[in-house]
């Protein structure tokens, strides 16, 4: 079994994995969709929280990336970038989605020194907007971003041309065709979501009751 398959029977395991394909879900971007991704819960379960982090180290090792700090995306992905982090012997800093509006008025919080290399870690990719703007703060601060691990990609394309304008090599754990192969083979997923999925995956700015 694939990485990405693995890890999408991991969420549905967990009921990190939410479907509601009458009325769906809002998102932080202001779309719909009837597929909602939580992989905050998977902190609160040791086992699949240890699976996530070593496939995370396992992706790194597999692709070669050399970096110098993690960055943990404010707010879902602090957790995982301190894992990653403390497993690996790296410095760690997190990335808010604006700078405070009070004290220090810091974007990024930790210790960041212009010219290292960061790694950027992610719980989710929707959009790709907030993502890319962590990351884009990380280099208005004088260093560069060798890439954005995720535990779950949706694989919009919008997203991934940010991702491609920005110049910046994205990987994931898992993702929505290897969610939908999974959740079919566990039966969480009947023909009638499959097809609502597909329909959302396919144009998901027009998805929704109110646009049927």
């Amino acid at each position: 079994m694939s990485m990405n398959k693995e890890i999408a029977k991991l969420l549905l395991e967990a009921k990190a994995v939410d479907l509601n394909t009458s009325e769906g879900f809002t998102y932080a971007s202001g779309r719909k969709g009837p597929i909602y991704c939580d992989n905050r819960l998977l902190l609160s379960y040791p086992d699949y929280r240890e699976q996530i982090i070593s496939s995370f180290i396992s992706l790194i090792e597999e692709k070669n990336i050399s970096f110098d700090i993690v960055a943990g995306v404010a707010t879902g992905a602090i957790a995982w970038g301190s894992f990653i982090a403390d497993r690996l012997k790296k410095p760690m800093i997190y990335v808010r989605a604006k700078a405070k509006d009070h004290g220090k008025t810091n974007q990024i919080e930790g210790e960041l020194e212009e010219g290292k290399k960061v790694l950027v870690i992610e719980d989710l990719i929707n959009t790709g907007g907030s993502s890319v703007a962590a990351c884009d703060a990380i280099v208005q601060a004088g260093c560069s971003v060798v890439a954005c691990l995720a535990i779950f990609n949706y694989g919009f394309d919008d997203a991934a041309k940010l991702f491609t304008d920005a110049k910046i090599s994205l990987y994931s754990l898992s993702d929505f065709n290897a969610l939908l192969s999974a959740g079919m083979e566990m039966e969480y997923i009947d023909d009638t979501a499959k097809k609502s999925l597909l329909e959302w995956q396919k144009n998901p700015k027009e998805w929704g009751p109110d646009n049927e």
